[in-house]
C-alpha cells in the first residue's frame, strides 16, 4: 500500500522511468509485431495446392536444416503414382520452378521473382489460374504468360531461359504472374522434382489427406498443409525476409540494451534521490526487505503501466516500420500487419521485468544503509559499493579489450555483430567506471575558469567530487547515445572505403560482365564471352565424414586446370567436411537428382576466388539446366566489343562501386535506423535524468538563493555542471566505440589486402554531442528554474 500511496503522492518523481519504459515497451512492441507479420505465409501460387509433399532435408556444412533434396524423375514418378492413386486426391502437380524472363523492347522486364517464375502448365491448377484467353501451351515453343504483362494470344514474345533469349508463340494469358510452359519444357529446364502437391477432391479435408499422404511416403518425405505451406517461397521473398529480419533484430537487441541499461541508471538515480526519505522509514521501525518491498513495488508498479502505455504506443508505430521496410526493399511489399497476443505479452513483460530488475539492484543496497548513515547531507559513494563497481567494471573491460580483439578475427558474417557486442561491453563498463573519472575529469576541463576564481567552476568541481555517482548516472544516457552514434557510422564508414577498395585491387586488369535487369547469365552471354572465368554455381548434396547428407556449393569452371571431366578439386575445409583426400572417390547429387562419383584430383587451400568445391562446367549444366552464370571476369585484353542485352561491362573499379553499392545503401539506412533509435531514446533518457536530477536538488538550490544567489547563477551553475557531465559522457562514448571499430577495421584491411583506418564520421559526432548537450541543458535549465522560481526548500 505504501508503493501505491508514494506513486500517487509523488507522481512527477516516477515520470522520467515510466516516459522511459513506455518507450522502450513501444519500439519492442512495434519490431516484434513486424516480426511476427514478415514470417512467410502460403504463396498466392499455391492457393489450390491442399497438400504439399517435400524431399527430405539436407544440412549445411554448419549442421543447420536447409535444402530440400530434389527427387529425380525415376523416384518421384512412381511416389506420384502411389499419391494419386489416393481416393481423396483430385490431381497430383509435380511443381517445378525455372528461370524466365520477359524481354519487351530489346530488354529484359523487371521481375524480382525471374529466378523462379517459369513453371509447368499443370502447376497453374494449384492458383488456380484460369485461362482468360485462348489455350493451353501444346508444344515446346508456346507459352501462357500474365495478361498484365499486355501481350495478346498469337504474339511471338522473346523469353529469356538459361539458354538465353528465345522466341516463344504466346497461346494464351491468365490472371497470375508467371510463365507457364509445357510440362515437358519445364522438365527438361528443371528434371529434379522439389514438391510434389496435391489438390483434394471435393468434399475432403487437407487434414484427412495429409493423414493419408504420410501414410504413403513414410520418413522418405516431409508432408505439410495449411500454413506450413509457406516452407515453399521463393529465393527473393526469403532473401528479403532474412534481411528484414536481420534489421528488425538489430533495432530490437540496441532497444533492450538500451531499455535495460537506462531503466537500470534512471532507478539507481532516482533511488540515490530518496535517501532521507528512506532514512526516515527506517528510523521508525522500517526494515530493510520492507524498503525493499516498497521500491520493488513502485518499480513493478510503474513497469507495468508504462508496458500498457508502450503497448498501445507501439501497436500505432507498427504500421509507420512497416512503411519504412518496405520502402527499403527488405520485406515483401504486400505486407500485412498482423496483431498477436505473443509480442504484446512478450514486451509487456520485457518492460515489468526490466524494471523491477533495475529496482532490485538499485535498492540492494540503500535499504540496509543506517538510519544516522542515509540522513547524512553526503552523496558519498559506500566504500563497499564503489568497489564492488570498479571490480564488476573492470572485469568488463577486460571483455570488452577480448571482444574488440575477437572483432578483427571475426568473419565477415560476424564481424558487424561482434562489434556491436564489443560496443555493448565497454559501454557498460564505462557506465560502471565512470564515478571514478568523473571528478578528474571535471576538474581538467573547469581548470581555466579555476585558475580565474569563478565561484561557478568552485562549484562544479566540488559537486562533481563530493556526487560522483549521481554525475555518473547522468552521464550514462549520453555514453549510451554517443557510443552507438560512433559506431554505427564509423562502421559504414570503414566499411565504405575497405570493400569497394578490395574488391578493385583484386579484379585489377579485368572487365566484368555483369547481368543487368536479370538475375544472371545466360549461356547466350557465356558464348559470347568464351575467354575469363564464368562459374557456372549450384547446389549439391554430399555425405560429410559422419555419413550426414550436407548440402555445399559446387562451381562449374571452364579454367583447364579445374575444367577435367570426372574430377573434382576441393578446398582444404571442405575436404576435411568430406575426409576425402586427393585421390579419393566422393559420391556427389546434383539438382537432378542424379547421383555422380567423382574422382578429388587436388586439395588445395581455401580460396574464394576459385571455390570451395570445382567440377567442370559441362557437368553442372549437363545436371542442373536451370543454373544462371555468375558474373564474367575477362582480361582486359579480350574486353568484348559488343554487349548482349540484359548485361553490362565495367572495369574493376566501376564494378566494385556498383557492387557495393546496394549494401552501402542498406547498410547506410540500418546504420541511420539505428543511430535514430539510440540517438531518441537516449535522448529522453537523459531528459529524464537531468530533469529528475535538478529536480532532486531543489533544496541545494534553495540553500544557495539564501546564500545570496540569483536565478540567473543558479541557472549559469547548473548550464555548467550539465555540460561538464555530458563532456565527460561524450568522451566515454568515443572511448567505447573506437576498440570495436580499430577491431574492424583491422579485420578488413586483412580480408580486402588493403590499408583500411580507423574512420570516424566527424558529422555525425558533432551533431549528436551537440544535440545531447542542448538537450541536456535545456532540461537542466528548465528544472532550475522551475525550483529557483517556488523557492522551494
Amino acid at each position: 500500500m505504501l508503493a501505491l500511496s508514494n506513486l500517487r503522492e509523488r507522481w512527477s518523481g516516477f515520470l522520467a522511468t515510466f516516459v522511459t519504459v513506455l518507450t522502450g515497451v513501444a519500439l519492442t512492441t512495434a519490431t516484434l509485431v513486424v516480426y511476427d507479420s514478415t514470417r512467410p505465409r502460403v504463396e498466392p501460387r499455391l492457393a489450390a495446392a491442399s497438400v504439399l509433399v517435400l524431399p527430405p532435408q539436407a544440412l549445411d556444412p554448419d549442421g543447420v536444416p536447409k535444402d530440400r533434396v530434389p527427387w529425380s524423375p525415376d523416384e518421384a514418378r512412381p511416389l506420384m503414382g502411389e499419391l494419386g492413386a489416393l481416393p481423396g486426391v483430385a490431381s497430383v502437380v509435380a511443381d517445378r520452378s525455372f528461370y524466365a524472363q520477359a524481354f519487351l523492347d530489346g530488354q529484359p522486364v523487371e521481375d524480382e521473382g525471374a529466378l523462379e517464375a517459369g513453371h509447368g502448365w499443370s502447376s497453374a491448377r494449384l492458383a488456380p489460374y484460369e485461362l482468360r484467353t485462348g489455350r493451353a501451351p501444346a508444344a515446346a515453343d508456346e507459352v501462357v504468360v500474365d495478361r498484365a504483362l499486355g501481350v495478346g494470344v498469337g504474339a511471338t514474345l522473346t523469353v529469356n531461359i538459361t539458354a538465353g533469349r528465345t522466341p516463344f508463340h504466346v497461346v494464351g494469358t491468365v490472371d497470375g504472374p508467371g510463365y507457364y510452359f509445357t510440362d515437358d519444357f519445364a522438365a527438361r529446364q528443371e528434371p529434379g522434382v522439389r514438391s510434389i502437391a496435391l489438390v483434394a477432391g471435393e468434399g475432403v479435408s487437407a487434414d484427412a489427406l495429409a493423414a493419408e499422404a504420410r501414410d504413403v511416403v513414410g520418413d522418405k518425405a516431409s508432408v505439410v498443409w495449411g500454413d506450413d505451406r509457406s516452407e515453399l517461397q521463393p529465393e527473393h521473398m526469403a532473401h528479403k525476409r532474412f534481411l528484414g529480419t536481420q534489421l528488425i533484430g538489430a533495432m530490437a537487441a540496441l532497444g533492450l540494451f538500451t531499455t535495460v541499461f537506462v531503466v537500470a541508471s534512471l532507478l539507481a538515480l532516482a533511488t540515490g534521490l530518496r535517501r532521507r526519505e528512506i532514512a526516515l522509514l527506517r528510523m521508525i521501525g522500517a526494515t530493510p526487505s520492507q524498503v525493499r518491498r516498497m521500491i520493488l513495488g513502485e518499480a513493478g508498479a510503474i513497469g507495468l503501466l508504462g508496458s500498457l502505455a508502450g503497448c498501445a504506443v507501439g501497436l500505432g508505430a507498427a504500421p509507420l516500420l512497416r512503411g519504412i521496410l518496405v520502402g527499403l526493399d527488405v520485406t515483401p511489399p504486400e505486407l500485412h500487419l498482423r496483431v498477436a497476443a505473443w509480442p504484446l505479452l512478450t514486451a509487456a513483460t520485457i518492460g515489468v521485468g526490466v524494471s523491477l530488475l533495475g529496482a532490485w539492484w538499485a535498492g540492494r543496497r540503500i535499504a540496509a544503509v543506517a538510519p544516522v548513515e542515509a540522513l547524512s547531507d553526503s552523496e558519498v559513494e559506500d566504500p563497499a559499493t564503489g568497489r564492488t563497481r570498479r571490480t564488476v567494471g573492470l572485469v568488463v573491460l577486460g571483455l570488452g579489450v577480448v571482444l574488440a580483439v575477437v572483432t578483427a578475427a571475426a568473419g565477415a558474417d560476424n564481424r558487424v555483430n561482434t562489434a556491436v557486442l564489443t560496443t555493448m561491453a565497454l559501454i557498460v563498463a564505462a557506465a560502471l567506471l565512470a564515478p571514478v573519472v568523473v571528478a578528474p575529469v571535471g576538474r581538467v576541463l573547469t581548470l581555466p575558469f579555476a585558475r580565474r576564481a569563478s565561484a561557478t567552476a568552485l562549484l562544479v568541481r566540488a559537486e562533481l567530487r563530493a556526487g560522483a555517482p549521481r554525475a555518473a548516472s547522468l552521464a550514462a544516457p549520453v555514453i549510451v547515445v554517443v557510443g552507438f552514434a560512433v559506431l554505427l557510422s564509423g562502421m559504414v564508414e570503414t566499411m565504405r572505403a575497405a570493400y569497394p577498395a578490395g574488391a578493385a585491387l583484386a579484379l585489377e586488369g579485368q572487365v566484368i560482365v555483369t547481368p543487368q535487369g536479370t538475375p544472371g547469365n545466360t549461356d547466350e552471354v557465356v558464348d559470347a564471352n568464351p575467354v575469363g572465368k564464368a562459374a557456372l554455381p549450384t547446389r549439391a548434396f554430399v555425405r560429410d565424414a559422419d555419413g550426414e547428407l550436407t548440402v555445399i556449393d559446387v562451381l562449374g569452371s571452364r579454367d583447364p586446370r579445374w575444367n577435367r571431366p570426372g574430377q573434382a578439386v576441393l578446398g582444404a575445409t571442405t575436404a576435411r567436411l568430406l575426409g576425402v583426400e586427393a585421390g579419393d572417390d566422393h559420391e556427389v547429387r546434383f539438382a537432378d537428382g542424379a547421383t555422380v562419383r567423382l574422382r578429388v584430383a587436388q586439395v588445395l587451400p581455401d580460396d574464394p576466388g576459385r571455390g570451395d568445391f570445382v567440377v567442370s562446367r559441362e557437368l553442372v549444366r549437363a545436371h542442373d539446366p536451370a543454373a544462371l552464370t555468375d558474373d564474367i571476369f575477362v582480361p582486359a585484353r579480350a574486353e568484348p566489343t559488343s554487349v548482349v542485352p540484359g548485361t553490362a561491362v565495367h572495369d574493376a573499379v566501376r564494378y566494385a562501386l556498383d557492387d557495393y553499392d546496394t549494401d552501402a545503401r542498406l547498410t547506410d539506412s540500418l546504420a541511420t535506423m539505428l543511430i535514430v533509435v539510440a540517438v531518441g531514446y537516449g535522448g529522453i533518457a537523459m531528459a529524464n535524468s537531468v530533469t529528475m536530477a535538478a529536480r532532486g536538488r531543489r533544496r541545494d538550490f534553495a540553500v544557495m538563493r539564501a546564500a545570496g544567489a540569483t536565478t540567473r547563477q543558479l541557472l549559469s551553475y547548473s548550464a555548467a555542471e550539465t555540460c561538464v557531465v555530458v563532456a565527460v559522457g561524450a568522451l566515454l562514448g568515443i572511448l567505447a566505440a573506437l576498440p570495436p571499430l580499430a577491431g574492424m577495421a583491422s579485420g578488413l584491411s586483412q580480408a580486402t589486402a588493403t590499408e583500411v583506418g580507423l574512420q570516424v564520421s566527424p558529422s555525425y559526432l558533432a551533431a549528436v554531442v551537440l544535440g545531447s548537450l542542448a538537450l541536456a541543458v535545456g532540461a537542466s535549465a528548465a528544472v532550475t528554474w522551475w525550483a529557483a522560481a517556488r523557492g522551494e526548500e
